[in-house]
């Protein structure tokens, strides 16, 4: 079955207020291409779920399209600095953030994954953490009488994961680190892949054994070279430093719209997506 769609038809798949769970990690094979669209079609009041983010997420607070953030850290690499957009918006009451470490957001997915409420999470007993967020709650163990905390499921409505490679059927393969992206396919609704290149079916049957993400969980794929961009996508770019720095000296939002308005050549570039219009 062909799932290959264009990035506008794709991004439609989300609506206000979704749970989204987003790929990649931090500058690293994150769904660039698809958060421009998701902007450009005014989606609001999203709930982003991520292990570590950083462009992804400031762009996002920085045009208002988010209610609320679950993730262990939110930040640019140490040579970019803070994500201004994304801490600003926290600040002014805009955004709610759901503090967690890294792996509690883990547990939750993990919780989703395995269809039950909770997640117990070991040594995470004690600390202001368990003040910080209501969907963490410390029980006795009915076994050994001892604190366990346990952490609320996260079931996204969405998971955009960016890959490296599929095939029209969404067998997809991840080069270098999975991060959470595995994981999230399996925990969400609906799972959209953004890719590099959509190669022919014979070569799934070649790589059986090495496919992440099997295509009967996938409900669109979009072929989109450089999607992942400014950041980068191993092994094929690094990470585009030039528009990075440019982005976080910007304030206003009209400049943040030219911004991403300066990406359509990129997004909308592939093959497949010019024959469909």
């Amino acid at each position: 079955m062909d799932k290959q769609v264009h990035l506008r038809d794709a991004a439609k798949l989300v609506n206000d207020r979704d749970t989204i769970a987003l790929g990649g990690n931090v500058l690293h094979r994150s769904p660039l291409a698809f958060i421009r669209e998701l902007i450009r079609q005014n989606k609001s009041k999203l709930h982003i779920v991520k292990t570590a983010g950083a462009h992804d997420v400031d762009l996002l607070c920085a045009v208002g399209a988010v209610d609320t953030v679950s993730a262990g850290f939110i930040s640019y690499e140490t040579k970019y600095g803070l994500a201004t957009h994304y801490r600003n918006a926290v600040q002014a009451g805009k955004v709610k953030a759901n503090e967690h470490a890294c792996y509690t957001v883990i547990s939750a997915l993990r919780g989703a994954q395995m269809n039950v409420p909770f997640m117990p999470v070991h040594g995470l007993k004690y600390g202001d953490l368990l003040s910080m967020n209501a969907y963490f709650v410390v029980v006795e163990d009915p076994f050994g009488g001892e604190p366990v905390t346990l952490v609320k499921s996260i079931v996204p409505d969405v998971a955009v994961i960016h890959v490296q490679a599929c095939d029209r059927a969404g067998n997809a393969w991840i080069e270098g680190p999975k991060f959470e992206d595995v994981l999230m396919s399996r925990a969400a609704k609906k799972v959209i892949l953004t890719t590099e290149q959509i190669v022919p079916e014979n070569r799934t049957k070649q790589k059986r054994e090495q496919i992440d993400i099997p295509g009967f969980l996938v409900d669109a794929i979009v072929e989109v070279p450089k999607g992942a961009s400014p950041g980068g996508c191993y092994p094929k770019y690094d990470i585009d430093e030039a528009s990075l720095k440019h982005f976080i000296t910007l304030t206003d939002e009209t400049a943040i719209i030219d911004y991403i308005a300066s990406f359509e050549k990129i997004d909308y570039r592939s093959k497949g997506e010019r024959a469909a219009w």
